[in-house]
């Protein structure tokens, strides 16, 4: 058995309303300056809980984030040089993927020494002294509980992944009435891209048995509730279970990560931005068809957890299951092909050269991806 490290929220507080809680809470009771980072359409959200804190004689401030699609360094940096005089005792992120990433990394580097370009890759930041809090509004991502954030290299037009322990939130608040605004079509696409990590961690070659049980959850959770949330964003139900989803695909990426299918969407969002979710859900059915012959007793369970339950061989069930991830998919009506989002032949080699510098993931993947191979399944998806 491969030998893991589970890094996780030391507190992790799930469930309707809890947001009303945070008030309470012992790092912000023990903090005297906070910085919240919000998205904009949260402000009014978090508007009384920065008024109860500051009539408590508490400074804080609260940054709003404007920024659309995956941020890039030069937008993080901004961000940074306007905090960097406050110097929070706590840096508390509302908002979805990108923002709690962008307040991580916040917490990280307000009078830290060390740089953004300094700490890109695994294991670089040296340390944080901020306390950080995180509260997802929606359901992709899994950042609230993960060591990873991810922005874009205007330069290289790139993903670039900060990976640190020093990354993972003191605490989290996961409040499903949050993600109840959220538009259909990014419920869907962030729901596939949690899903996605369910998936690849489950398939992963360094798969664990702990892991295994947080990414079969997640599996079940979000293929359950997935459209039902998609058709009634107000299912109060499907939407804490696609939270609840979520933050086990988020428990999935420390110790054992995403594969094949995020290193292939990676030039798709840094080039192309195409958001992250829909890349995903594009390119996760024709990996896992390329991948289902290095483990089909894995497919296959994963088939399960989605719901399948015909009879016959592994290849079979997990060839049913990914017919299945695509009907979901279909069904929350996302594109299926790379055409649909603008991406022609001529692009392709450019794309895997890409991926292929993603070597953190691929290294995962259960079967060898060659940049031949890559081209050859981003043909089959034109």
């Amino acid at each position: 058995m491969n030998s893991i490290t589970l890094l996780q929220p030391g507190k992790i507080v799930f469930g309707e309303h809890v947001l009303a809680e945070l008030s309470n809470e012992q790092i912000v009771s023990h903090s005297n300056k906070i910085l919240f980072l919000v998205a904009t359409p949260l402000l009014d959200a978090v508007a009384s809980i920065i008024e109860n804190l500051q009539s408590e004689n508490k400074d804080v401030i609260c940054v709003e984030y404007k920024f659309l699609g995956e941020p890039t360094f030069a937008q993080f940096n901004s961000l940074l040089e306007k905090c960097e005089g406050f110097n929070p005792d706590c840096v508390i992120g509302v908002g979805g993927g990108s923002v709690l990433d962008c307040g991580k990394l916040l917490a990280a580097l307000i009078n830290n020494t060390q740089k953004l370009e300094d700490i890109v890759g695994i294991g670089f930041l040296n340390g944080r002294k901020i306390k950080l809090i995180c509260i997802p509004t929606t359901s992709g991502t899994g950042s609230e509980v993960s060591p990873n954030a991810i922005l874009l290299n205007e330069d290289t037009q790139a993903k670039s992944g900060i990976i640190s322990p020093f990354l993972v939130p003191d605490a989290c608040y996961l409040d499903p009435v949050l993600t109840i605004s959220l538009p259909a079509k990014l419920t869907a696409e962030t729901g596939i891209d949690a899903l996605s990590h369910c998936i690849e961690a489950y398939t992963n070659k360094f798969a664990h048995p702990t892991v295994d049980t947080y990414a079969l959850k997640g599996i079940q959770l979000i293929s359950e509730n997935l459209q039902k949330a998609y058709e009634n964003g107000n299912d109060i139900e499907a939407r804490s279970a696609l939270l609840l989803g979520s933050m086990y695909g988020g428990l999935c990426l420390g110790p054992v990560n995403t594969s094949a299918v995020h290193a292939l969407s990676y030039g798709l969002g840094g080039k192309f931005h195409i958001a992250h979710g829909l890349s995903n859900a594009i390119l996760m059915p024709e990996v896992l068809r390329f991948n289902l012959s290095a483990n089909p007793k894995r497919h296959a369970e994963v088939a399960r957890g989605l719901g399948v339950t015909m009879i016959g061989t592994d290849e079979e069930v997990a060839w049913a299951g990914i017919e299945k991830i695509e009907g979901l998919s279909k069904g929350c009506n996302i594109p299926q092909r790379l055409t649909e989002i603008g991406i022609t032949e001529d692009v392709l080699p450019e794309l895997a050269d890409i991926a292929m510098k993603v070597t953190r993931l691929l290294k995962n993947n259960p079967r060898e991806v060659t940049r031949e191979d890559a081209i050859a399944i981003y043909e089959k998806l034109l």
